[in-house]
This record gives structure tokens, C-alpha cells and sequence, in this order.
């Protein structure tokens, strides 16, 4: 591992002077600092994260606020964890990593410790009662989600509302005008949660234009709970050809019940899936999705919390596209005798 003291030997001026480089805490001439900053990258020096706090007064760490849930999908929330890691070192800073349902006291915690520099807090609420503490605090802060009062907040997520339009809208264009909707734990309604309350709302308002009739279910997942759902579906609305997916647990007990009842996809019953590539690409049948960007929105959430953290960054809310793949669970409506 390279050392600081090489890095002046390589660069020809003393210890001193690189870590003041480093710190910023006196003033070193341009053609000094560049070639301090050339011998760093040339050598591939990586500044001890310690070292750095003492110098700078910041502990170069980024809290990362992710309370695991037994009802969310912890594969898709790891994802996003791993990449804001991976972002996060790139720019020098570790990550501590709160995943306990601690709400305010979270950010209360990391606030008053100082053991972190910044927050990205997951799991949003649209009326998310960290929020209000989180304004209060002088340090910077970015949410993978989106609340409902987006003020004072920078805030990075899939455009869940288009997702929904966007998924009813394939249905419909394909002459589907019965919809059923597998969402989420009924939890996850309870609490709010953004992601799940803003596909809805998407998916109803584009239904309603659209003319097309729209029956959600929450579902915990498993085959016992969907196998119950599915028959109220049908017993409800008995003409329904037309399934959107927002619950990776749910994916093949919904194809094997529908085999099991004699429905084909996409001949008699078209499925549209809210999640993973890999969990579309490898069901069962290949599933029409649109995919949760997880990579982009932690990486996209570190980047945008580093900006402020130098004092470049101002708050805004970054809403990625969603992007709907075609593949063999959706068709044509079946044509009525």
C-alpha cells in the first residue's frame, strides 16, 4: 500500500506538504498541488479515511439509513446499498450502515454522534416522520425515495407514477380492459410507502383515461396467500386478462397458479412485472417488466450527496425514467366469443 511519505519522495516535497494538499487547511501553490496531485494518481495513493477526519475535521463517513422490513424485497434494497458502498469508496468515504426500525432516532443518533459526515436515508414514507428532524440538522442529506413535501430535500428514485402509467398502458394498448394489481404486503400500504402509493396512483389515473377498469390486491406473497387473492380476482371480476406485478415473492406462484387453472400467458392472460431483470429474465416465463434501476439510484444518491458535501450541491429531485421490456408474458387480449 502506498504511503503519504512516498507520495512526497515521488513528488519532491515534504509530508507536510502533502497532507496539507490533502486537507486544504493551508494555502499551497497551483504547480506545488499539481504535482503533488500527479504523484498521488500516478502512484494510486488512497488517503487513510482516519487520517483524513483528523485533518479535515470530518469523519469521511456517509450513514446509510435502510431499515430492513420483512415485507420489502431485501435483494433490491442490498443492490442499492452495495452500490452506494461502491460509489461511496470511489470518493473516498465509508459507509455506516443503520438497518434497524429506529425511525427518528436514526437520524437523531447520527446527527448528535458526528460519527458520520452526511445521510442517505431509504424506505421513504410519502409523510415520512424523519423527515422533520432530518430539515432541522446541518448535515447533508439525500433520500432514495420520495415523500410527499419534497422541500428542503434532494431526493433520487425510479419515477414510480410514469411506472405505473407505463405498465397500464402496454396492458391497454393491447386491447386489455380488465386489470388486476398484486402489490405489495398490505403493510407497505399501511406505512405509506412511496414507491407502492405512487405506482397506484400512476396506474389509476392512466386507467382512468385510458377507459380500462383496475382492481388492486395487496399481497403478502407465497402461493397459499395468492392462491386465495387470485380467486377473489376472478370471482370479482371474472373477465380480467390483464395482471401488473409489484411483488417479486408473488412472481411464480401467480404463474403456477395461472398453469394450474388452465390460463395460458400470454394467450388467455398477459402479466406485466414491476422488478429485477434477473427476477423477470428468469421466471418461469419471460416476464414484460420494467426494471428497478437500483445501481443508478445509489450510485446517482452518493454523487448528489458528495456535491454538497463540497459545497456545490443544492437541493432536486432526480426521477428516473422507467424503461418497460417487452418479453413473452404479455399479448394480445383474447377476443370474446
Amino acid at each position: 500500500m502506498v504511503t503519504l511519505t512516498e507520495v512526497a519522495r515521488h513528488a519532491g516535497v515534504s509530508a507536510s506538504t502533502v497532507s496539507y494538499v490533502l486537507s486544504g487547511k493551508r494555502s499551497i501553490s497551483a504547480t506545488t498541488r499539481q504535482r503533488v496531485e500527479q504523484s498521488i494518481r500516478e502512484l494510486g495513493y488512497h488517503p487513510n479515511a482516519g487520517a483524513r477526519a483528523l485533518a479535515s475535521s470530518r469523519s469521511n463517513i456517509i450513514a446509510l439509513v435502510i431499515p430492513l422490513r420483512t415485507d420489502m424485497y431485501v435483494p433490491v434494497m442490498m443492490e442499492i446499498a452495495i452500490a452506494v458502498a461502491t460509489t461511496a469508496r470511489m470518493h473516498g468515504y465509508d459507509i455506516l450502515l443503520l438497518t434497524g426500525e429506529e425511525g427518528p432516532d436514526a437520524v437523531r443518533r447520527v446527527a448528535g454522534s458526528g460519527l458520520a459526515d452526511a445521510m442517505i436515508l431509504m424506505d421513504v414514507e410519502l409523510d415520512d416522520e424523519r423527515l422533520p428532524l432530518l430539515r432541522e440538522t446541518d448535515q447533508p442529506s439525500v433520500l432514495i425515495g420520495l415523500p410527499s413535501d419534497t422541500t428542503g430535500m434532494t431526493c433520487v428514485d425510479l419515477d414510480f407514477t410514469a411506472t405505473g402509467a407505463l405498465c397500464v398502458e402496454h396492458l391497454a394498448n393491447l386491447g386489455h380492459r380488465d386489470i388486476a394489481v398484486i402489490g405489495a404486503a398490505p403493510a407497505v400500504y399501511e406505512r405509506h410507502t412511496g414507491f407502492a402509493e405512487r405506482t397506484l396512483d400512476g396506474l389509476r389515473s392512466r386507467a382512468r383515461e385510458l377507459g380500462v377498469r383496475v382492481l388492486h390486491r395487496p399481497c403478502e406473497g407465497g402461493y397459499d396467500a395468492l392462491a386465495l387473492i387470485l380467486a377473489r380476482i376472478f370471482d370479482e371480476r371474472p373477465g380480467t386478462t390483464g395482471f401488473v406485478l409489484q411483488n417479486e415473492s408473488a412472481v411464480e406462484p401467480l404463474l403456477g397458479l395461472l398453469r394450474q387453472q388452465g390460463r395460458a400467458v400470454p394467450e388467455d392472460v398477459s402479466v406485466v412485472a414491476i422488478c429485477p431483470d434477473q427476477v423477470a429474465v428468469q421466471a418461469s416465463v419471460r416476464l414484460t417488466s420494467v426494471a428497478i434501476p437500483a445501481q443508478e439510484m445509489g450510485r446517482f444518491a452518493v454523487e448528489h450527496l458528495i456535491t454538497k458535501l463540497d459545497g456545490r450541491g443544492s437541493d432536486e429531485i432526480v426521477l428516473l425514467a422507467p424503461e418497460l421490456v417487452v418479453r413473452g408474458s404479455t399479448g394480445p387480449a383474447p377476443v370474446t366469443p
